[in-house]
């Protein structure tokens, strides 16, 4: 099947029989992005560098069995709630809802069987912006312990000079929602190595503090004065943004508890207003991601935990090989009254917008 800038083929079969689609869409410029109905995941995303070289710039599999046997959650489309609910449980409306744990005792991502192993409805489409791809899953009452039928519908569009996803949801029953996408990054391409010398801005002040189990405690700290400081501009000669690996082994609790960086950022600005989250170049191909959002955080995941998978070509992705730009709401928001609401009252819309911008620039100074 094709339309203009849009190809379709088959990805790979489930055990059950069900075919996976995988939609190729192109974009002036030289953008390719490949998405497959598997958990509406990501599985490439090529971005020419400053030079016009080509590379994919997103960590991934071959084929659909790396997705099915992995692990890491490589980027699939999270819910029905991203990141971390302390203890996999919260009370709404009166009712104490149980979840599947799936991290100790804690839920993460969704638990068990979340939307990163759903089979998603998909249909490709034209649209002024570029090509796109609108994907639908009905998450049933009880599925993974969530309350209310679910219908999730998140449309992955092309532009010209990025990738948009824009999530929607409806619920016939009071419930709690939060959509991301956890594609892990590496500018240099998916098998360029450690990702520490990449430059980061993050646009926040704050950071939510975790305890045991990277549970939040409540606490939004001020991100001066610690190794969570990504603010442009914040010391001296680092306007361009600050190295990953700058200091992510200092004597840090924060870093201790995370194994390096896994948390989450309060973006500054207006909750519901699509605003830059974080600005990331590699200095030596000069590719540049920002993350826009209209969430009211980031989570930022340094890739502490990959292990030397096997990926793409063979490729091993090892420790700090990829970050993560998760935009969401706070871990563990169902149970914290001081971080925004994930409720979504039956009859009622979530809606959530993320545009990861993709461009290359000139050389950059290596001075901090």
């Amino acid at each position: 099947m094709a339309i203009r800038d849009i190809r379709v083929d088959e990805f790979g079969q489930l055990g059950d029989g069900r075919r996976i689609a995988r939609f190729t869409l192109e974009a002036p410029g030289g953008l390719q992005a490949q998405i497959v109905n598997y958990g509406g995941t990501l599985v490439s995303l090529v971005v020419p560098d400053r030079a016009g070289r080509p590379a994919d710039v997103v960590l991934g599999f071959d084929d659909l069995a790396g997705y099915v046997g992995g692990q890491g959650y490589l980027g699939a489309l999270i819910g029905r709630h991203a990141n971390r609910i302390g203890r996999a449980r919260f009370s709404l409306g009166g009712t104490l809802y149980q979840l599947t744990a799936n991290d100790g005792v804690n839920q993460l991502h969704g638990g068990l069987a979340g939307f990163d192993r759903a089979v998603w409805r998909a249909a490709p489409r034209e649209t002024p912006a570029g090509p796109a791809v609108d994907l639908e899953y009905l998450s049933r009452d009880g599925e993974e312990g969530y309350p209310g039928n679910l219908a999730a519908h998140a449309t992955y569009t092309l532009e010209a000079d990025g990738l948009r996803i824009d999530y929607a949801a409806t619920t016939d029953q009071d419930t709690v929602v939060s959509l991301t996408n956890h594609t892990y990054w590496n500018l240099a391409g998916h098998a360029g190595g450690s990702i520490l010398d990449h430059r980061l801005v993050i646009d926040a002040e704050r950071f939510a503090v975790v305890g045991p189990g990277q549970i939040p405690t409540g606490e939004l700290r001020a991100v001066a004065g610690t190794p969570f400081d990504f603010r442009a501009g914040a010391a001296p000669g680092v306007a361009a943004g600050v190295a990953i690996g700058a200091r992510i082994d200092d004597p840090d609790d924060q870093l201790r508890v995370g194994a390096g960086y896994d948390h989450s950022f309060a973006i500054d600005g207006t909750d519901g207003v699509l605003r830059r989250a974080a600005r990331v170049v590699e200095p030596v191909s000069g590719r540049v991601l920002e993350a826009w959002t209209t969430e009211p955080a980031l989570q930022f995941y340094a890739g502490n935990h990959l292990d030397g998978m096997r990926g793409k070509a063979g490729a091993a992705y090892h420790r700090r090989t990829g970050f993560c730009l998760e935009t969401q709401h706070h871990p563990d928001a169902p149970n914290q009254p001081a971080f925004a609401s994930t409720v979504l009252r039956a009859g009622a819309q979530y809606r959530s917008t993320t545009v990861y911008r993709l461009l290359a620039e000139a050389p950059l100074s290596r001075t901090d």
